[in-house]
């Protein structure tokens, strides 16, 4: 068994700066061969079974940011490769989907090493490296390095693809945060935004109580209709009950998904009450031998202000 583990102490004591991150092999919700990723102050739960980071919490807490589907508990993928498994947690995919048909000969479910797979993991410094087989339709292995900051309530998720064999292809790295139900939703828009309205509605369906104050776009999720909203900025906060997670990804140039979008915010209607906050790379064409890589930032803090757009304001401007 793989562990590294260290004093636990508060990231804002004397002695922060010389806690080791911990990496400890766990059981998890009837998972086997977990890995429970620790500084001190935040903990990660990788799950390579289903190649999920299942959940961000609060060191102590029983619960966290991340919505799990508690009926799909200690279950794996379905070998029947039509149909889809919603188990929750954060994955990537690769984008933009309307390339899927092409690649893999359906429109859904996701590529099968993307989503549908078995992972495999290697317990490091500071984290877990997560490694795919290789999908069959894309040619493409996915390695994800998981890894906890030593010194702030960080996670990084540094997602890797890896051209293997077959004709080229353009794609783009694209990331999905399934979260619990928040108190509320915000994105921070660009200040010159390529968007007339400063974001894009990807679905017919209007996003319920959307506002727009300056830069900051915020709404709930729509408890009947599935609505998605798309970015060309970097930045998103989740605001929950007790936590606020604020999400970034990766800026830079280059040709971007869905219209250029670089965040996206969708949410799922009842009886599945979670919403997700997802990040896009730029678009590039990769041959066999090729690589692209990106990497998605989520900052998680307690929260301790009854205003939503008051938590926004501070995790996302400081």
């Amino acid at each position: 068994m793989e562990s590294r583990t260290g004093t636990l102490v508060t990231l804002d004591s004397p002695d922060a700066r010389q806690i080791p991150v911990s990496v400890t092999r766990i059981s998890y919700h009837g998972w086997p061969d977990c890995y429970l990723i620790g500084n001190g102050c935040v903990e990660a739960v990788v799950v390579p079974a289903i190649g999920r980071v299942m959940q961000l919490r609060l060191t102590g807490d029983s619960d966290g940011a991340f919505w799990e589907n508690r009926l799909l508990d200690g279950q794996l993928h379905n070998p029947d490769p039509t149909e889809w498994i919603n188990f929750g947690g954060d994955k990537c995919w690769p984008a933009p989907q309307s390339a899927w048909s092409q690649q893999q000969g359906r429109d859904w479910p996701p590529p099968l090493a993307f989503d549908a797979r078995p992972v495999e993991a290697v317990a490091g410094e500071r984290g877990v490296v997560l490694t795919s087989p290789v999908d069959p339709g894309f040619g493409i292995q996915v390695t994800r390095h998981v890894e906890l900051d030593s010194e702030l309530p960080v996670m990084r998720i540094r997602t890797e693809f890896r051209k293997v064999f077959g004709d080229a292809i353009r794609v783009s790295v694209w990331t999905i945060a399934q979260m619990q139900d928040p108190e509320r939703i915000f994105m921070l828009l660009s200040e010159e935004s390529k968007f007339q309205k400063g974001y894009l509605s990807s679905l017919e369906s209007e996003a319920e109580d959307l506002r727009v104050d300056g830069r900051l776009l915020s709404l709930v999720r729509h408890p009947r209709e599935r609505v998605k909203i798309g970015g060309d900025a970097t930045s998103m906060a989740w605001v929950g009950r007790n936590l606020i997670v604020r999400i970034d990804a990766e800026a830079g140039p280059g040709e971007y998904p869905d219209g250029g979008c670089v965040t996206q915010i969708y949410t799922s209607p009842d009886p599945v009450p979670y919403v997700e906050l997802e990040t896009l790379g730029p678009l590039a064409t990769v041959s066999a031998g090729d690589r692209i890589e990106r990497t998605t930032t989520y900052t998680i803090m307690p929260r301790s202000d009854a205003d939503p757009a008051v938590e926004a304001q501070k995790i996302l401007f400081g």
